[in-house]
């Protein structure tokens, strides 16, 4: 991930859409401005799901076994959704950068801090 975000930084810098950083108006408006895009892009996940779920229960209600529909709109919908969390990725990415976050040493705190919770939700398992 790290290398990950060297890259992004890089590539923001080459296209110019770094977050401004030049007084306290522009960068805050640079920064809900990138936030907003983020909250768009993950819409954007949303609607590959609904994609897939839509596909899923067209072909059931045709007699398609269940898990057989899912796997084949899971499949139709892949690519799509692997490009919609790529730009999630990207403005999260972007954003950490601007606020010097390590987000590889970040996600492993955060799994550690959640593993090791005490008040975890309690899940019953199905039948």
């Amino acid at each position: 991930m790290k290398e990950m975000q060297a890259y992004a930084k890089q590539y923001h810098k080459d296209m110019n859409w770094e977050i401004h950083n030049d007084n306290y108006e522009r960068t805050r408006a640079s920064l809900l401005n990138n936030y907003m895009l983020l909250t768009t892009e993950m819409a954007e996940v949303a609607e590959e799901f609904r994609r897939a779920f839509n596909m899923a229960n067209k072909s059931i209600q045709e007699g398609m076994d269940e898990d057989k529909a899912f796997e084949l709109a899971k499949e139709a919908v892949k690519e799509d959704l692997g490009k919609e969390f790529a730009d999630c990725l990207a403005y999260i990415t972007k954003m950490a950068n601007y606020f010097e976050i390590d987000l590889e040493d970040s996600f492993y705190n955060k799994m550690n801090e959640v593993k090791n919770r005490k008040n975890k939700d309690v899940r019953l398992m199905p039948k």
